[in-house]
């Protein structure tokens, strides 16, 4: 019996192959749809990364110190210098942004501090999430330094968030700082203080 089902194109074109494994171990079983029209793909539509989005800060932040804050204001999605915005992207009102459908998300966040007054030995930015849409926990932490005044340090975090309903799986972002006068630094002309979604495939 041949191990290989090769199939050619009528005249002048390539070729498909279908290969058996070569171990009995390792056998599979390939189920095809129940397809009236018998159509199993007609586009790559679906296939791979289907979203990527990105968000910055358009206007400088002083950071409240010593308290957990979350970064209600400001955003602003990225659209200056190429920008490619992949699907439909993300909803932000308030600080609080809405995933356009389920899916497994990497969330990105990556924030520049400024220390403006006096040095700050600890800034935190956190990547929040709530999966019932009223209580927010701590999915990721991102932690700098501030050594002396009048210097600029950065973090960023990230997390992968499984998003099973569209309605109650949203996420905010927060920091918190032990200085005074220590602010994000931000552009609405280039990516500073931003954040980054990427829908990696189904829930």
């Amino acid at each position: 019996m041949t191990a290989k089902i090769k199939l050619n194109a009528a005249s002048g074109g390539g070729s498909f192959s279908l290969q058996a494994p070569s171990s009995s171990a390792n056998n599979r079983v390939i189920t095809l749809p129940d397809l009236a029209d018998g159509t199993l793909l007609t586009s790559s539509s679906g296939v791979g990364i289907t979203m990527a989005d990105q968000w910055r800060l358009n206007t400088d932040l002083v950071m409240s110190q010593n308290t957990d804050t979350n970064i209600t204001a400001n955003w602003e999605r990225v659209d200056s210098d190429g920008f490619g915005q992949l699907g439909t992207g993300m909803t932000e009102s308030s600080g609080v942004f809405t995933f356009p459908s389920t899916g497994i998300y990497l969330i990105r966040f990556h924030g520049i501090q400024y220390a403006g007054s006096s040095a700050s030995s600890q800034n935190r930015i956190r990547i929040t999430t709530t999966t019932d849409n009223s209580s927010y926990s701590t999915a990721a932490s991102g932690f700098s330094s501030n050594y002396a005044q009048y210097v600029s340090t950065s973090a960023s975090c990230e997390f992968q968030f499984d998003v099973t309903n569209t309605s109650t799986h949203k996420v905010i972002f927060a920091y918190r700082t032990g200085g005074t006068n220590v602010k994000f630094v931000t552009d609405s002309f280039n990516n500073c203080t931003f954040v980054t979604f990427i829908r990696l495939g189904d829930t």
